[in-house]
């Protein structure tokens, strides 16, 4: 038996990919891992399905932004639960040209440039094993967790992510843009009884947007 909850008690940062493409390509991964410090190799991992999997396997670099604390919502949800098949996730998003490739900057800890040495097929995902040619400190912020995005921004994870879990059943409501769950049994308020003007935390989608569980 493998009970899922037990992979969110593995460490996980936050992190922004981007690349390059006739439309530039973006999502949000929790799957970075250090493998060497001698000129350093990275790993990612990125689903099959994402638009920016494919822009990486084609072009074989992308770059990396360590996620802060103090990133904005609207960062989350436009590169973590839209689609770049169907939208331009850039056309909103202040972001910097750096090494020929988009890379956002703004309250986020650090970047790295990175280049595809060698690609893994790891079933429902792609595994790109990387060098690490450029990286570079942007300030001081504190470089946001899987735990904090959970706990404290009361994230989820969309369902092309490693570590995506199906809740148990659930008395409330779910966003269907950014998948934030309204759990009546834990609020103090019911979500029937919030005002219509209420919107979601996360992405701000109005309350009439939001989907009945179970």
């Amino acid at each position: 038996m493998i009970e899922k909850q037990v992979f969110r008690n593995i460490s996980y940062g936050m992190y922004l990919v981007t690349t390059k493409g006739d439309k530039n390509g973006g999502c949000i991964i929790n799957t970075l891992s250090q493998v060497t410090s001698e000129n350093p190799l990275v790993t990612i991992s990125l689903n099959k399905n994402n638009y920016t999997s494919e822009l990486v396997k084609l072009n074989k670099r992308f770059a990396v932004s360590i996620i802060s604390e103090e990133t904005d919502n609207n960062i989350i949800t436009t590169f973590g639960y839209q689609t770049g098949k169907t939208i331009n996730k850039f056309e909103n998003i202040a972001y910097n040209e750096i090494s020929d490739l988009p890379v956002v900057t703004d309250k986020m800890s650090a970047y790295l440039i990175c280049e595809v040495v060698n690609i893994v097929d790891a079933e429902t995902h792609y595994i790109f094993i990387s060098r690490v040619v450029e990286a570079k400190m942007l300030n001081d912020l504190t470089p946001m967790t899987y735990k904090y995005y959970h706990d404290v921004r009361k994230g989820t994870s969309p369902k092309n992510a490693p570590t995506f879990v199906e809740e148990e059943k659930i008395d409330g409501y779910r966003c269907p843009i950014c998948g934030y769950v309204y759990d009546n049994s834990k609020e103090s308020i019911k979500f029937e009884e919030l005002p219509e003007d209420w919107v979601c935390p996360i992405c701000m989608a109005p309350k009439n947007k939001f989907v009945k569980l179970n």
